[in-house]
């Protein structure tokens, strides 16, 4: 039998170890991580910039503290909340899908709840809405529109996903059309050039849309999902996607030499000439050229909606 030491009394157990303080910041980062990861930052992006070229198309955005923080707060809404609502959504609705093509996903490897997701989205939901509402009436009534298009899109039974035609449709008038009117009414009422803009770019952001879908011809095929690619074929989807895009911006030039904007016009016409080198290699190779077309063409298309705004500001 061991002796206890002389002198000594009871033994003291030892101290239990206290968890790392840490830990409760840790698990908060990863929450708020997997948050911003399910909203896709990479999209919110065409619904911002369609607010601000709204906004400035309106005539009325000026340099004071308030105008520039009502533009502030409407980008917000319009790219991080909305946008990152709609693609919270849209995760949601396709988890079962993702279960089979993409099963490192999220949603379905389970490194976020469906308890996680639905308070995600009432969280977003009243964001949205609430700084909608204080941006005035008519900015919440394209806002209400734009829900519904993204839940028309991704919920069953409608999911109009399913079409690239009508689903391409939803997400083009969303992210470039009602965002940009929403952009206008918050400063001033919409007018009818800034409505004829608006809808011209929303029709070219439906090729920008069909881009997106070269990558998953293989998986949409399986699931049935009839993207313009899958229906047309590679070749017929990526002329479409230049015709769209080109058609859209050689009416925003009409419209602008007609409504008498020469300049805006001469740039948006000199954007469109520089996309001819992207539309040419995207049309002969559009899977290995996705990258380059984004970078270049679509970069220049978006700053074609600046000069179009400027030009209507004017």
């Amino acid at each position: 039998m061991s002796e206890i030491p002389k002198g000594s009394g009871l033994v003291t157990p030892p101290q239990a170890v206290a968890p790392p303080l840490a830990a409760p910041a840790a698990s908060l980062r990863v929450l708020l991580g997997h948050s911003v990861a399910l909203m896709k930052p990479v999209t919110w992006f065409a619904p911002a910039w369609a607010f601000l070229c709204g906004a400035i198309a309106s005539g009325a955005l000026g340099w004071g503290v308030e105008p520039i923080g009502r533009l502030a707060i409407g980008v917000l809404m319009a790219g991080p909340i909305l946008t990152g609502l709609s693609q919270v959504v849209n995760d949601y609705c396709d988890r079962d899908v993702d279960a089979i093509n993409e099963p490192q996903r999220l949603i379905p490897s389970g490194q976020v709840s469906l308890r996680h997701v639905y308070l995600l989205t009432v969280v977003l939901t009243w964001l949205g809405t609430s700084i909608a509402l204080m941006l005035g009436g008519k900015v919440a009534l394209f806002v209400g529109l734009g829900l519904i298009c993204a839940l028309a899109y991704s919920l069953k039974p409608l999911r109009a996903k399913r079409n690239g035609w009508v689903g391409n449709a939803l997400v083009a008038i969303s992210y470039e059309g009602l965002a940009w009117m929403a952009g206008h009414v918050a400063f001033a009422p919409l007018t009818g050039q800034s409505l004829a803009v608006a809808l011209l770019y929303s029709l070219g952001a439906h090729g920008i849309m069909t881009v997106n879908d070269f990558k998953s011809i293989t998986g949409d095929t399986l699931m049935g999902i009839r993207s313009i690619p899958v229906q047309y074929g590679k070749a017929v989807a990526a002329r479409l996607v230049v015709a769209t895009m080109a058609l859209a911006q050689l009416a925003v030039i009409g419209l602008l030499i007609w409504w008498g904007h020469p300049l805006a016009a001469g740039v948006v016409a000199l954007l469109l000439l520089a996309q001819t080198v992207p539309y040419v290699r995207f049309v002969r190779d559009p899977e290995h050229n996705e990258v380059f077309f984004n970078a270049t063409a679509i970069m220049l298309f978006v700053w074609g909606m600046l000069a179009a705004a400027v030009g209507l500001a004017s």
